[in-house]
């Protein structure tokens, strides 16, 4: 048996539809019950829970093979946390962007003390391999404590406007809780924002940078990009 077949065994539905769903869902700001629509319009009879299931199910799967194809980060990092609320109790939603807009990681924490930017460094200095060449925050504190401890030989800035960068990364996000209604739980909300991020990274093309011709490419190597982490 084949790794795609094992991945999508005992679903009844063929696995481009899922795939299909599940892309729709972390690329667009649409509801399961919007996706069920779209693929009714298509005489593709599926309940919006089943297709929340397969978001559950397939889009951390698929986050993971995205992160591990990517071909790296630039030199610069931007940093930010948010308030979020999740059941009452508020959250903080830190996220680490580069300068090309590519989202390095992003994480909830309950605080956002010292140790708390520390465990955040740890995460994204992980992932990047090495200290970036800068990193730009805001002057909370906490940022400093970090720095110093793990990330020395890296520039700080934390001039004033610099980050508006990762202050502005945050806008996705937050338009996708509003459709959502606000996360139910610091897991789903973790969950759905690792997966959203690196379908993000995927067709993060620069679409005003490039000619109308160049993009078309760009885009046709991103749906490839997709098919083979979705296949196997």
């Amino acid at each position: 048996m084949n790794n795609s077949a094992t991945l999508y065994k005992r679903h009844r539905f063929p696995p481009e539809i899922i795939q299909y769903a599940v892309w729709l869902y972390h690329r667009f700001n649409l509801s399961h019950r919007d996706i069920e629509d779209l693929l009714a319009e298509k005489g593709i009879v599926v309940t919006h829970e089943s297709i929340r299931l397969w978001c559950i199910k397939f889009g951390p799967a698929y986050a993971r093979k995205l992160r591990r194809r990517h071909l790296g980060y630039g030199d610069t990092f931007f940093l930010d946390e948010v308030f979020v609320k999740i059941q009452g109790k508020q959250q903080y939603l830190w996220r680490a962007v580069d300068q090309d807009g590519e989202v390095v990681d992003v994480f909830l924490q309950t605080r956002r003390d010292g140790k708390a930017a520390k465990r955040f460094f740890k995460r994204f200095l992980k992932k990047h391999r090495d200290e970036p060449r800068r990193i730009v925050t805001d002057k909370l504190r906490s940022y400093n404590v970090a720095h110093r401890e793990l990330a020395p030989d890296t520039i700080h800035d934390t001039s004033q406007y610099a980050n508006n960068r990762a202050e502005l990364s945050h806008q996705p996000t937050r338009v996708r809780e509003r459709g959502m209604r606000r996360f139910k739980s610091t897991e789903q909300a973790q969950r759905f924002l690792e997966a959203h991020a690196a379908v993000s990274n995927l067709f993060n093309l620069g679409r005003h940078l490039v000619s109308a011709n160049h993009y078309r490419d760009l885009r046709q190597g991103a749906f490839a990009s997709w098919r083979k982490v979705t296949v196997a």
